[in-house]
């Protein structure tokens, strides 16, 4: 079977992560189920929580970013800054992928970006999968002193620097964030490279993703139409001539007690039982979804029993690609 960037699959996190022809399972933080924007988020729980999700074969742990709290948005994420969060988290575990789901280039000087994700990585053995994203919080712009208009551009020239930062010694790059001349960034990641994945569209064509993402994370859909997704995606890459890269998606799901409930739709997922959930991952899996990063923000029941449940009949059938042995929470 074709493999992935040569450059990029003896990489652990990435490897973790990623296969053709499989799926893995991550989860997003917190790792918990709450009502309202704001979690509880305690960090000792989390913490715990996170150990166990890895003892247990989960592929990944992602951190979203999300700087500022907008009340008419409606989550704050796991409230911590993503990239000091995720350090703590590697501190406390060895071999589970760190991912953010995702980063807002245009928000940061990639200068801070590159430096804090090579920082991540490095520290964390190669773990770290870098997800970027434009933003969708309009009100966090003008705090950012950024005009939203322009965050396709910032994004394209934030990709492109963080790229040549970590590759180059002493690059010189002139962008919309600033010119860099006889200075360079340190440390640089093992391998000049950190996975890079594309958050939706980004306001890029997909051309341009499939050419210099190192893969697309995308939104939850209905099978019939992810399948057409994918289809667009890897002609996007038979056209630009570019080795296969992998998908990822998200999903919120209310797991319930009965493992035969029917799926009922949720935000951005559904409530059911494991058996359609696994039905479910089943179809994702077969039609090229290759990691779905499960968020447990809706569910009725206490998170660790969800977990528990996933671990215990779900995780088996989609095991983590480097063969890490599934346990019980």
């Amino acid at each position: 079977m074709t493999s992935f960037d040569s450059r990029l699959v003896d990489r652990p996190g990435f490897a973790s992560m990623y296969r053709p022809g499989e799926l893995t399972l991550g989860l997003l933080f917190p790792l918990e189920s709450y009502a309202g924007p704001i979690p509880r988020m305690d960090v000792a729980e989390q913490t715990d929580a996170a150990v166990r999700a890895e003892e247990c074969g989960f592929a990944a742990l992602w951190a979203r970013d999300v700087p500022l709290f907008d009340p008419g948005f409606g989550d704050t994420g796991q409230i911590f800054d993503p990239w000091v969060w995720l350090t703590h988290v590697a501190g406390r575990t060895s071999r589970i992928a760190l991912a953010t789901g995702s980063t807002v280039l245009p928000l940061r000087n990639p200068i801070d970006t590159a430096k804090a994700a090579a920082s991540l990585d490095l520290l964390s053995g190669q773990r770290l999968v870098l997800g970027a994203a434009t933003g969708d919080r309009g009100v966090e712009f003008p705090a950012f002193g950024r005009n939203r208009d322009d965050s396709g551009e910032l994004f394209r020239a934030a990709v492109d620097s963080i790229r040549r930062l970590w590759a180059e010694q002493f690059p010189a790059i002139d962008s919309p964030y600033g010119t860099m001349r006889d200075v360079d960034l340190l440390p640089k990641p093992a391998g000049a490279r950190i996975p890079l994945l594309v958050t939706g569209n980004s306001r890029q064509s997909l051309g341009w993703i499939a050419e210099h993402g190192d893969g697309w994370l995308m939104y939850p859909r209905p099978i019939r139409e992810q399948r057409q997704v994918l289809a667009q995606w890897h002609q996007a890459l038979d056209e630009t001539g570019t080795a296969p890269k992998p998908f990822s998606q998200s999903l919120y799901v209310d797991l319930t007690e009965d493992p035969g409930t029917r799926p009922s739709a949720i935000h951005l997922g559904f409530r059911t039982g494991r058996d359609y959930l696994i039905e479910h991952l089943g179809q994702l899996r077969d039609i090229g979804v290759n990691h779905v990063l499960l968020n447990l923000k809706y569910g009725r029941r206490p998170a660790s029993e969800v977990l528990h449940e996933l671990a215990e009949h779900v995780l088996p059938r989609f095991p983590t690609v480097t063969g890490h042995a599934v346990g019980s929470l």
